[in-house]
């Protein structure tokens, strides 16, 4: 190919801005965050602070995501990012990749497992209360229907017992509030800035907020004591978890951010295939009905939501 002179360097495409682009995304953020949570249940057995866990996991995400927004945004366009999208990116890194990480995480080790996986999936109930009057997203009376379905799919995926609820657990609804708070903030940001800036940004401020508290705390001595095999589990943690930010982001500017959350919750259908195959045992019928609920009610969202205009935010 013939260089002409005084061209601008071409940068990598752009995937196009469509909702069906988007959902096809949210659907690849489910099945990085299925596989996902299945592989960090491993991987927190090698490093027992999940603070530290959390902060070197976030760093390496960080990094990857990085390479990627260097290859396709340009500097003259990160600087035109004005003061006032700035100022929300610094209130969305520090909500969602910061204060709501320590709490959930500290809130995990307090409360059991499906507690905490329960409260979580809640987030889009929350997004769905949010996204009316701040984005501007209008659900109908099916709609509606079927993120009841989506939570009674959830409710049977529940142990026979429940849930009992106390401090851990009011931690992680706490840091389940401020990541519905981070996608309504998002999706506004997302309607004038490229994902993978809004991403640097989220885990660039989150990992100021996380190094923080590891030296308040006096835990940052603790990455000295990490052998290789943790540092391993570290890297790979990291990368599914900038492949779920970049695709969650991604997503999030193309479909609105209550069909974008409600598809990630299929997300808890693959780590619970994973974790039975892992077990060679298949789930109860109780367990498995609730997961084909959730299918169910998220093709259905997703089906309903094609036929809707994408709510256009600024």
């Amino acid at each position: 190919m013939i260089a002409v002179h005084g061209a601008r360097p071409t940068r990598a495409p752009t995937i196009p801005r469509t909702r069906a682009v988007g959902l096809c995304l949210a659907a690849a953020t489910a099945t990085i965050s299925g596989v996902s949570v299945f592989i960090n249940a491993t991987a927190v057995k090698h490093v027992p602070d999940a603070a530290v866990f959390t902060t070197l996991k976030n760093g390496v995400a960080l990094v990857l995501l990085l390479a990627v927004a260097v290859a396709i945004v340009g500097p003259a366009e990160v600087r035109a990012v004005s003061a006032r999208d700035r100022a929300r990116l610094v209130i969305i890194g520090t909500l969602g990749g910061g204060v709501a990480f320590l709490l959930f995480f500290s809130g995990l080790a307090m409360a059991s497992a499906p507690a905490a996986a329960f409260i979580h999936k809640t987030m889009f109930l929350w997004v769905a209360l949010m996204a009316g009057p701040f984005l501007g997203e209008r659900l109908g009376w099916a709609p509606i229907a079927a993120l009841g379905l989506l939570l009674f799919g959830q409710v049977l995926v529940l142990p026979p017992l429940g849930i009992t609820w106390g401090t851990g657990e009011n931690l992680i609804a706490i840091a389940t509030g401020l990541w519905a708070v981070e996608v309504v903030l998002a999706r506004r940001v997302l309607g004038r800035i490229r994902s993978p800036i809004v991403g640097v940004a989220r885990l660039g401020v989150g990992l100021i907020v996380l190094v923080g508290f590891l030296v308040v705390t006096g835990r940052i001595a603790g990455i000295a004591d990490l052998d290789g095999t943790a540092w391993l589990w570290i890297a790979i943690t990291g990368l599914f978890l900038s492949g779920y930010v970049g695709t969650w982001l991604a997503a999030l500017r193309r479909a609105p951010a209550t069909e974008v959350t409600s598809i990630l919750i299929v997300g808890a259908v693959i780590t619970g295939a994973l974790t039975a195959i892992s077990r060679g045992a298949a789930p109860d019928p109780i367990t498995a009905g609730g997961y084909v609920l959730v299918a169910i009610a998220v093709v259905g969202l997703a089906g309903l939501g094609s036929r809707r205009p994408t709510p256009v935010v600024a």
